[in-house]
């Protein structure tokens, strides 16, 4: 399958996250993460056989499905979640300009700084919405921005180690899950969940934090991640829309603003060459 459509089938299973964990707010975040995390893996169980993987590529798998959610957790305690998540979608603009660092071969070209650049002001707007950013310095946005140079380095990374079948993923999300739940029973209080915590807890695992992951790893194995790290910032776009569709909220200049922003950078990502 072409790489951008895998690419836009993760992100699209990722602009479901903020709405279901909206539906999901009553959750300790390390047990959500956690459970979806243990839930995403059982679709490759049946492909164990393929889990076979160095140790340093089940560390690297590891460093960033579970790297990636514990600093932003850590951030969304100790900074502003706004401005946090602001910083957090960092990780696209370091894919396209660390590229040529982590894959020797590939040049970074002025449409692709402008393209990530006007990406992130897209994606600044649909996360804030036209809302001042608030508050002073705080110890949160340096664990959301090691949770976006994480989640970048994984991705590019991946395409420098001995080349693993995607089916591994499940082993990394599966170790990874098993993390989060030791962390939940370290931190957090435990909780009651109803049939319809966990229905969407499955959806969850299936979706945003399973399949997402296996479609996002095809897609870096296939493509230019240079385009993919441009098309992500569709994420927060396609998020806010969701949010506006399911809670009732106006449609607002910011988001239409955003979107032109957002789809621009992508198609001129996608094209470059």
């Amino acid at each position: 399958m072409n790489a951008t459509l895998l690419a836009l089938g993760a992100i699209a299973l990722w602009a479901t996250l903020a709405s279901l964990g909206v539906a999901l707010a009553r959750v300790p975040p390390f047990l959500l993460t956690g459970l979806a995390l243990v839930i995403g893996s059982v679709p490759a169980w049946p492909l164990a056989r393929r889990w076979r993987v160095p140790a340093s590529t089940l560390l690297l798998g590891v460093y960033g499905l579970f790297g990636f959610h514990f600093l932003l957790f850590v951030a969304l305690r100790h900074a502003p979640p706004i401005e946090a998540n602001l910083v957090n979608y960092l990780w696209p603009l370091f894919i396209v300009v660390l590229a040529p660092a982590f894959l020797p071969g590939l040049a970074l070209r002025p449409v692709h700084v402008g393209a990530a650049l006007a990406g992130f002001v897209g994606a600044a707007m649909a996360i804030t919405g036209g809302r001042g950013v608030t508050g002073g310095f705080a110890w949160g946005y340096v664990t959301a921005l090691g949770s976006a140079i994480i989640w970048a380095s994984y991705s590019l990374l991946t395409r420098r180690v001995t080349r693993f079948p995607t089916a591994a993923v499940g082993l990394f999300a599966l170790v990874s899950g098993a993390l989060a739940l030791l962390c939940h029973a370290a931190f957090e209080p435990a909780v009651d969940l109803s049939v319809r915590d966990w229905a969407l807890i499955a959806v969850t695992g299936l979706g945003p934090l399973g399949a997402a992951f296996y479609l996002w790893d095809a897609a870096l194995k296939r493509g230019d991640p240079r385009s993919i790290g441009l098309l992500s910032y569709l994420t927060p776009l396609a998020s806010t829309l969701l949010l506006v569709a399911t809670t009732g909220r106006p449609l607002t200049v910011w988001v239409a603003g955003a979107a032109i922003l957002i789809v621009g950078a992508a198609v001129a990502g996608v094209r470059a060459r």
